[in-house]
């Protein structure tokens, strides 16, 4: 199952992360591809707006997984900087996901690490400022998901 949505802006993708948020609960998985700059990580704020998450959520190459509270636990993980297997293994993002949110950026890098049933979005450059956000559900959580997103979206 899968569902494709065009941002012309980054209050756009905030706005799609938001209303995603809003219907995250502990134990789900969340992982965002695509190039630099693609919206990534405006759209990792705009869910952390959903699960009520007060602090800044920056996407910072130095740090690998920060930690914020909300209604739900959030783990914003950047797997951008590592290169091997064994890097991301010694995170250990499967436990993580198990009590929390777990939105994990680049997980290309870790796609033996993670877990099997999670929401997908493909990130593309689609003009200056305009994106395209392709969601795919894989396990019957994540279908439930992109379902009520897709029904609430414009």
């Amino acid at each position: 199952m899968s569902f494709v949505v065009e941002s012309g802006s980054p209050d756009t993708t905030f706005a799609l992360g938001e209303a995603l948020g809003r219907r995250l609960a502990g134990g789900d998985v969340i992982l965002l591809s695509g190039e630099l700059g693609s919206g990534k990580t405006r759209l990792a704020q705009g869910i952390a707006a959903g699960l009520g998450v007060s602090e800044p959520v920056k996407s910072s190459s130095f740090i690998l997984l920060a930690e914020y509270q909300g209604r739900v636990r959030l783990y914003h993980a950047d797997l951008y900087r590592l290169t091997s297997r064994e890097e991301v293994a010694d995170l250990a993002l499967e436990e993580y996901a198990r009590d929390g949110v777990l939105v994990v950026e680049w997980p290309e890098r870790a796609a033996e690490e993670l877990p099997a049933e999670h929401l997908r979005l493909d990130f593309e450059h689609a003009g200056e400022t305009k994106r395209r956000i392709a969601f795919s559900a894989h396990g019957r959580r994540p279908r439930t998901l992109l379902e009520e997103v897709e029904g609430e979206w414009p």
